[in-house]
């Protein structure tokens, strides 16, 4: 996604092993598509049909908080989930808008509303944001937020400084593997990821990208943001141990020249899930934002023949309704 010339964020610190100065890179190092690529796939693009608008069943009431020990995560749509544990309420990802491109009047449209109504949602505490694309991060989104909760915003490195010339006060950015102690009784990292950023045509991977492992009381969320398929799934396995509950992103893969190496496909999200072994896994990034070629019925086909063909019992991997809300209880 592109966009307006002057939304460019910046990261100052000093060269680390994944940025150079001026550009980060992937973990396997700087792979991504170019301009070139990006135009010969819009040159190509054989895009299914999409519907036009899907009115969804409205999700209940405002989610009650769960019972202590336990996790809960109600889909909302594409990567926005309202997480529920340790006692605070976090969005993932949060996209409340029509479009998602420069000023909101550009960019792929919604088929389909967010499953939860703003006006339902109960008190935000923190918001974790991926990264810069403008369908993860949605300033408009993060203003309502802001005027209605004042949350704090969790974010990837180069997007603090961003945030706030745009009047967020409460920001905290990581590098990977970072932590923060959010909220005294929240502990977030932010884990690698295999993505790219931008708002526009000049500042490719000029902020940082990557996914967030979040725990409280022992309970663990792993939240993979976008990210291709790679050796940093193992990586994050072996530094965090006994996930509850992974966010998988299922949606966006097509066509595989193109996207395998900033989005997984349904195979390759199980693999993810094979990789870091949580109790169970959600799909998402899905059926809300026609971004690539794909039918929009086809991420959830793929996921359960893929899970099929790896033998795992498709209520470890589920695809949400749109509202759904999953409960996980306590080991």
């Amino acid at each position: 996604m592109h966009g307006p010339v002057h939304a460019r964020p910046a990261h100052r610190r000093k060269p680390s092993a994944h940025f150079d100065g001026r550009r980060f890179q992937n973990p396997a190092g700087r792979a991504g598509n170019g301009l070139l690529h990006y135009l010969r796939w819009v040159a190509s693009s054989k895009r299914r049909g999409w519907p036009k608008w899907i009115a969804d069943v409205a999700a209940p009431l405002e989610p009650a908080e769960p019972p202590p020990g336990t996790i809960a995560a109600t889909f909302i749509g594409h990567s926005t989930f309202l997480v529920q544990l340790g006692g605070l309420n976090l969005l993932t990802d949060p996209v409340y808008s029509e479009r998602v491109g420069p000023w909101n009047v550009a960019g792929p449209r919604r088929v389909r509303p967010p499953a939860l109504p703003f006006e339902q949602l109960p008190r935000i505490d923190a918001v974790l944001v991926s990264h810069n694309h403008y369908d993860h991060m949605d300033l408009p989104t993060l203003a309502r937020l802001r005027r209605k909760f004042d949350p704090l915003i969790v974010t990837s490195l180069g997007n603090e400084r961003f945030l706030r010339r745009r009047g967020f006060a409460k920001v905290v950015e990581l590098d990977w593997w970072d932590t923060h102690e959010c909220l005294e009784r929240l502990h977030v990292l932010l884990t690698p990821a295999q993505h790219f950023s931008s708002r526009h045509v000049f500042d490719r991977d000029r902020t940082l990208w990557g996914g967030f492992a979040i725990s409280s009381g022992g309970q663990r969320v792993y939240f993979v943001g976008d990210s291709g398929y790679g050796e940093h799934f193992q990586q994050v396995a072996a530094r965090v141990r006994d996930i509850d509950l992974a966010l998988i992103p299922i949606g966006a893969y097509e066509p595989r020249w193109f996207m395998r190496r900033a989005h997984v496909n349904p195979e390759e999200a199980v693999r993810i899930h094979l990789d870091v072994k949580p109790r169970k896994s959600v799909g998402m990034h899905f059926g809300t934002f026609h971004l690539t070629d794909e039918a929009i019925d086809d991420p959830p086909r793929h996921l359960r023949e893929a899970l099929r063909e790896r033998n795992v019992r498709e209520e470890e991997f589920v695809v949400p309704g749109f509202g759904e809300r999953i409960v996980m209880t306590a080991r």
